[in-house]
């Protein structure tokens, strides 16, 4: 659990690796967490950690200071993927499996080792390969209220890589006769991030203003 050492290289990776697909360590907003986090640094992460260097700029900017973002502190232990865990039981299991397969064979039975060494190839075969996704809503804002929504949404949807898919969407009052575009979309976790989203998106500089993550949930 946790980061690790964020003034170590090793530290700064786990970090880098956890924010590929997330603009704060907790949430969609800032809080106590990247505060936490932000303090336990010695610094800006060198541009090699592009993800924690880019969440790093943007913590720093924040004018009131790190201390006044809202939340509750926990230890900086606390916050950060644990994702050994599933992979150690999984090891452990087939670990399990193995010595049984190979431990002590009282009665010399060859078709019986043969037989249970093809349950444990055909178990191995059977593990399905997962695929993470997340589903993403984003509201994406135009100038003003001459921009042309219809245009602006076909440029959104003009955005194609693999693993993106672009669901349903919807016009959002904002006031003054402005209306912005929300849209979902599902994406694979490994190919797609949010950073990519929002860069392409907000490339159309005519027509979007902003792009803000609404939800971000894994299936």
């Amino acid at each position: 659990m946790g980061f690790g050492d964020l003034k170590s290289k090793t530290g700064l990776k786990a970090l880098d690796d956890y924010l590929a697909d997330k603009s704060y360590i907790e949430g969609f907003q800032p809080s106590q967490a990247d505060t936490v986090v932000f303090k336990a640094m010695s610094g800006a992460p060198g541009a090699e950690f592009l993800h924690a260097l880019r969440w790093y700029n943007h913590i720093k900017s924040y004018a009131s200071g790190v201390d006044s973002l809202p939340g509750v502190a926990k230890p900086l232990a606390q916050y950060g993927g644990s994702g050994g865990a599933a992979a150690a039981a999984d090891d452990n299991e087939d670990s399990d499996f193995g010595d049984d397969l190979f431990g002590d064979d009282d009665d010399g039975d060859d078709e019986e080792t043969k037989r249970r060494l093809a349950e444990y190839a055909a178990k191995k075969e059977k593990k399905p390969v997962l695929i993470a996704k997340s589903s993403i809503i984003l509201d994406v804002k135009p100038w003003d209220d001459e921009t042309n929504m219809e245009e602006l949404e076909a440029k959104v949807r003009s955005v194609k890589t693999d693993g993106l898919l672009w669901g349903t969407s919807k016009l959002v009052a904002v006031g003054y006769g402005i209306k912005k575009l929300q849209i979902s979309c599902v994406v694979e976790d490994d190919k797609v991030g949010t950073d990519f989203l929002e860069e392409e998106i907000t490339a159309f500089e005519s027509h979007v203003q902003s792009v803000d993550v609404v939800a971000f949930n894994k299936i």
